[in-house]
Protein backbone atom coordinates (compact mmCIF):
# COMPACT_ATOMS: atom_id res chain seq x y z
CA UNK A 1 0.00 0.00 0.00
CA UNK A 2 1.42 3.40 -0.94
CA UNK A 3 1.52 6.26 1.49
CA UNK A 4 -0.73 8.22 -0.87
CA UNK A 5 -3.57 5.81 -0.04
CA UNK A 6 -3.30 6.29 3.71
CA UNK A 7 -5.82 8.67 5.26
CA UNK A 8 -5.98 9.90 8.82
CA UNK A 9 -8.90 11.26 10.81
CA UNK A 10 -8.61 14.73 12.34
CA UNK A 11 -9.10 15.89 15.91
CA UNK A 12 -12.21 17.97 16.58
CA UNK A 13 -13.70 16.87 13.25
CA UNK A 14 -16.49 14.32 12.73
CA UNK A 15 -15.19 10.80 13.19
CA UNK A 16 -15.37 8.67 10.03
CA UNK A 17 -18.74 6.97 9.77
CA UNK A 18 -18.92 3.19 9.57
CA UNK A 19 -21.43 0.39 9.13
CA UNK A 20 -19.63 -2.73 10.26
CA UNK A 21 -20.25 -6.36 11.14
CA UNK A 22 -19.31 -7.12 14.76
CA UNK A 23 -19.58 -9.93 17.27
CA UNK A 24 -22.75 -8.18 18.51
CA UNK A 25 -24.29 -7.76 15.06
CA UNK A 26 -24.12 -4.73 12.78
CA UNK A 27 -22.90 -1.50 14.36
CA UNK A 28 -22.74 2.05 13.02
CA UNK A 29 -21.20 5.18 14.45
CA UNK A 30 -24.71 6.60 14.70
CA UNK A 31 -25.59 3.83 17.17
CA UNK A 32 -23.35 5.55 19.71
CA UNK A 33 -24.85 9.02 19.38
CA UNK A 34 -25.38 10.51 22.84
CA UNK A 35 -22.55 8.44 24.33
CA UNK A 36 -18.79 8.58 24.33
CA UNK A 37 -17.06 5.84 22.38
CA UNK A 38 -13.59 4.34 22.67
CA UNK A 39 -12.78 2.63 19.36
CA UNK A 40 -9.56 0.64 19.45
CA UNK A 41 -7.80 -1.60 16.97
CA UNK A 42 -5.43 -4.49 17.41
CA UNK A 43 -3.19 -6.22 14.85
CA UNK A 44 -4.68 -9.71 15.03
CA UNK A 45 -6.69 -12.17 17.10
CA UNK A 46 -4.89 -14.79 19.17
CA UNK A 47 -1.82 -12.63 19.77
CA UNK A 48 -0.41 -12.24 23.29
CA UNK A 49 -0.10 -8.45 23.57
CA UNK A 50 -3.60 -7.95 22.17
CA UNK A 51 -4.95 -10.51 24.59
CA UNK A 52 -3.62 -8.55 27.56
CA UNK A 53 -5.12 -5.35 26.18
CA UNK A 54 -8.54 -6.87 25.64
CA UNK A 55 -8.52 -8.20 29.18
CA UNK A 56 -7.54 -4.71 30.35
CA UNK A 57 -10.44 -3.09 28.52
CA UNK A 58 -12.83 -5.76 29.80
CA UNK A 59 -11.66 -5.27 33.38
CA UNK A 60 -12.43 -1.54 33.15
CA UNK A 61 -15.65 -1.80 31.15
CA UNK A 62 -17.74 -0.76 34.15
CA UNK A 63 -15.56 2.32 34.69
CA UNK A 64 -16.13 3.36 31.09
CA UNK A 65 -19.85 2.64 31.36
CA UNK A 66 -20.07 4.85 34.45
CA UNK A 67 -18.65 7.65 32.30
CA UNK A 68 -21.34 7.12 29.63
CA UNK A 69 -18.78 5.50 27.38
CA UNK A 70 -19.01 2.39 25.20
CA UNK A 71 -16.12 0.21 24.01
CA UNK A 72 -15.67 -1.10 20.48
CA UNK A 73 -12.74 -3.23 19.32
CA UNK A 74 -11.53 -3.89 15.78
CA UNK A 75 -9.16 -6.09 13.84
CA UNK A 76 -8.84 -7.38 10.30
CA UNK A 77 -10.15 -10.81 11.19
CA UNK A 78 -13.50 -12.54 10.74
CA UNK A 79 -16.39 -12.60 13.18
CA UNK A 80 -15.80 -16.31 13.72
CA UNK A 81 -12.17 -15.63 14.60
CA UNK A 82 -13.24 -12.89 17.04
CA UNK A 83 -15.78 -15.20 18.68
CA UNK A 84 -13.23 -18.01 19.03
CA UNK A 85 -10.66 -15.61 20.49
CA UNK A 86 -13.13 -14.11 22.99
CA UNK A 87 -14.15 -17.60 24.07
CA UNK A 88 -10.47 -18.58 24.42
CA UNK A 89 -9.80 -15.55 26.63
CA UNK A 90 -12.72 -16.46 28.88
CA UNK A 91 -11.69 -20.14 29.05
CA UNK A 92 -7.98 -19.50 29.66
CA UNK A 93 -8.06 -16.34 31.75
CA UNK A 94 -11.56 -16.20 33.19
CA UNK A 95 -12.21 -12.79 31.58
CA UNK A 96 -15.42 -12.25 29.62
CA UNK A 97 -15.25 -9.84 26.67
CA UNK A 98 -18.41 -7.77 27.07
CA UNK A 99 -17.97 -5.35 24.16
CA UNK A 100 -18.35 -5.88 20.40
CA UNK A 101 -15.42 -6.41 18.04
CA UNK A 102 -15.58 -5.20 14.45
CA UNK A 103 -14.68 -7.77 11.79
CA UNK A 104 -12.97 -5.51 9.27
CA UNK A 105 -11.97 -8.00 6.57
CA UNK A 106 -12.38 -5.34 3.87
CA UNK A 107 -10.17 -2.95 5.90
CA UNK A 108 -12.73 -0.21 5.19
CA UNK A 109 -12.90 1.04 8.77
CA UNK A 110 -9.18 0.56 9.36
CA UNK A 111 -8.33 2.66 6.31
CA UNK A 112 -10.79 5.41 7.24
CA UNK A 113 -9.18 5.70 10.68
CA UNK A 114 -5.58 5.52 9.48
CA UNK A 115 -4.97 2.17 11.14
CA UNK A 116 -3.11 0.71 8.13
CA UNK A 117 0.34 2.27 8.13
CA UNK A 118 3.13 1.39 5.70
CA UNK A 119 6.33 0.75 7.60
CA UNK A 120 4.43 -0.53 10.63
CA UNK A 121 2.14 -3.12 9.09
CA UNK A 122 0.67 -3.38 5.61
CA UNK A 123 -1.67 -6.26 6.38
CA UNK A 124 -2.87 -5.61 9.93
CA UNK A 125 -4.26 -2.66 11.83
CA UNK A 126 -1.72 -1.04 14.13
CA UNK A 127 -2.62 -0.44 17.76
CA UNK A 128 -4.73 2.70 17.58
CA UNK A 129 -7.23 4.19 20.00
CA UNK A 130 -9.84 6.86 19.28
CA UNK A 131 -12.07 8.69 21.75
CA UNK A 132 -15.25 9.99 20.11
CA UNK A 133 -17.68 12.28 21.91
CA UNK A 134 -21.51 12.01 22.07
CA UNK A 135 -21.80 14.24 19.00
CA UNK A 136 -19.60 11.98 16.90
CA UNK A 137 -16.58 14.30 17.07
CA UNK A 138 -13.12 12.77 17.33
CA UNK A 139 -11.57 14.19 20.49
CA UNK A 140 -8.40 12.15 21.05
CA UNK A 141 -6.36 9.53 19.23
CA UNK A 142 -3.13 7.68 19.86
CA UNK A 143 -1.15 5.12 17.86
CA UNK A 144 1.14 2.49 19.39
CA UNK A 145 3.82 0.24 17.89
CA UNK A 146 2.99 -3.37 17.21
CA UNK A 147 5.26 -4.59 20.00
CA UNK A 148 3.91 -2.63 22.97
CA UNK A 149 0.60 -2.70 24.79
CA UNK A 150 -1.47 0.29 25.80
CA UNK A 151 -2.32 1.62 29.25
CA UNK A 152 -6.09 1.32 29.57
CA UNK A 153 -6.03 3.43 32.74
CA UNK A 154 -4.70 6.33 30.66
CA UNK A 155 -7.78 6.22 28.43
CA UNK A 156 -10.02 6.31 31.50
CA UNK A 157 -8.03 9.32 32.73
CA UNK A 158 -8.19 11.15 29.37
CA UNK A 159 -11.93 10.53 29.12
CA UNK A 160 -12.47 12.03 32.59
CA UNK A 161 -10.26 14.99 31.65
CA UNK A 162 -12.17 15.61 28.41
CA UNK A 163 -15.50 15.50 30.21
CA UNK A 164 -14.21 17.91 32.86
CA UNK A 165 -12.91 20.31 30.21
CA UNK A 166 -16.24 20.24 28.39
CA UNK A 167 -18.30 20.80 31.52
CA UNK A 168 -16.18 23.53 33.11
CA UNK A 169 -14.46 25.12 30.09
CA UNK A 170 -11.00 24.51 31.52
CA UNK A 171 -7.81 22.66 30.61
CA UNK A 172 -6.06 20.00 32.67
CA UNK A 173 -2.33 19.78 33.47
CA UNK A 174 0.03 16.86 32.96
CA UNK A 175 -1.28 13.63 34.46
CA UNK A 176 -4.32 15.40 35.90
CA UNK A 177 -6.57 13.30 38.11
CA UNK A 178 -10.16 14.08 39.16
CA UNK A 179 -10.20 16.36 42.20
CA UNK A 180 -6.96 18.12 41.33
CA UNK A 181 -6.73 21.76 40.30
CA UNK A 182 -7.43 22.69 36.68
CA UNK A 183 -5.95 25.32 34.37
CA UNK A 184 -7.93 28.45 33.57
CA UNK A 185 -7.84 29.42 29.88
CA UNK A 186 -5.35 32.27 29.35
CA UNK A 187 -6.62 35.79 28.62
CA UNK A 188 -7.29 36.64 24.99
CA UNK A 189 -6.65 40.39 25.21
CA UNK A 190 -4.13 42.75 26.80
CA UNK A 191 -6.87 44.21 28.99
CA UNK A 192 -7.83 40.79 30.34
CA UNK A 193 -4.17 39.95 30.96
CA UNK A 194 -3.77 43.10 33.05
CA UNK A 195 -6.50 42.09 35.48
CA UNK A 196 -5.90 38.34 35.57
CA UNK A 197 -3.93 38.47 38.84
CA UNK A 198 -6.91 40.10 40.59
CA UNK A 199 -9.53 37.56 39.55
CA UNK A 200 -9.08 35.18 42.49
CA UNK A 201 -7.27 32.37 40.71
CA UNK A 202 -4.06 30.62 41.77
CA UNK A 203 -2.02 33.13 39.81
CA UNK A 204 1.49 32.35 38.54
CA UNK A 205 1.65 34.64 35.53
CA UNK A 206 -0.84 36.27 33.17
CA UNK A 207 -0.98 33.12 30.99
CA UNK A 208 -0.79 30.54 33.79
CA UNK A 209 -3.48 30.37 36.45
CA UNK A 210 -5.20 27.46 38.14
CA UNK A 211 -8.31 26.92 40.20
CA UNK A 212 -10.11 24.16 42.07
CA UNK A 213 -13.50 22.88 40.99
Amino acid sequence: MSEQNVTFPQLNKPAPAFNAKTTFGMKTLEDYKGKWLVLFSHPADFTPVCTTEFMGFAARAEQFAALNCELLGLSIDSVHSHIAWARSIEENFGVKITFPIIADLSMEVAKAYGMIQPGASDTAAVRATFIIDPNGILRAMVYYPMSNGRSIDEFVRVLKALQTSDEHKVATPENWQPGEDVIVPPPATMADAEVRKDQGYQYIDWYFSKKSL
